[in-house]
């Protein structure tokens, strides 16, 4: 199954989600492949920024089998795999990418970052067996999410104080469910400025997250 986690604006939380999602469904369902597409979950992580080839190269290699993408990833903890994104400069498609991680018999949680930002992304967020918008309750977002080129499956919605849009604005504008609600708390950003995810996941972001899973 592929779940791809992506955005309409920059800052929205879509690789503390991702990385929540893939950490969690590695803790409770098996193996769990890790695709980072915006290039910042090593950060988020705690690992050391990634060499080598990643998804670029096996897609501009235009014949690599699929099980070579396992040969590119690197471990992060028991069950979960990370792959990153390598050189996507040439902005290729990424349907042969969606379909290889559809074929997988395994988990795959995708952070494809801003929609509109690379196409590989875009193509795999239209693919995914879940396509969750990560979104946070501000007129900006919601708006470039009506305008955005594929419609999610399910939102998962960051929710901060004082904010005036609910829950119920954001599902009745998008017409979409909202499939989890992650609070915005200093402990979870202080997990993610310390790279702290893998090793200490704070219980009440898994807690919210589960429900996406």
């Amino acid at each position: 199954m592929l779940i791809a986690c992506w955005s309409v604006k920059g800052g929205s939380g879509t690789t503390v989600v991702a990385a929540a999602l893939a950490l969690h469904l590695a803790r409770t369902s098996g193996p769990v492949l890790l695709v980072d597409l915006a290039g910042e979950l090593p950060a988020a992580l705690g690992l050391p920024e990634p060499h080598g080839p990643g998804a670029g190269e096996w897609l501009a290699s235009g014949d690599s089998p699929p099980d070579a993408l396992d040969e590119l990833a690197v471990a992060v903890s028991d069950g979960l795999t990370l792959l990153h994104r390598g050189d996507l400069g040439g902005q290729p498609s990424g349907e042969r990418l969606a379909a290889a991680f559809g074929a997988r018999h395994t988990e795959v949680v995708a952070d494809c970052g801003i929609l509109d930002q690379c196409p590989a992304a875009a193509a795999i967020a239209a693919g995914a067996d879940h396509s969750l918008l990560v979104l946070r309750p501000c007129y900006l977002a919601l708006r470039r999410a009506v305008a955005a080129p594929i419609r999610p499956s399910g939102i998962v919605l960051v929710t901060e104080p004082e904010r005036a849009l609910t829950r119920q604005d954001v599902e009745d504008v998008l017409g979409v469910p909202v499939r989890a609600e992650v609070p915005w708390t200093p402990a979870i950003a202080r997990a993610v400025d310390a790279g702290l995810l893998t090793a200490r996941l704070p219980r009440l972001l898994e807690r919210a997250i589960r429900v996406a899973a």
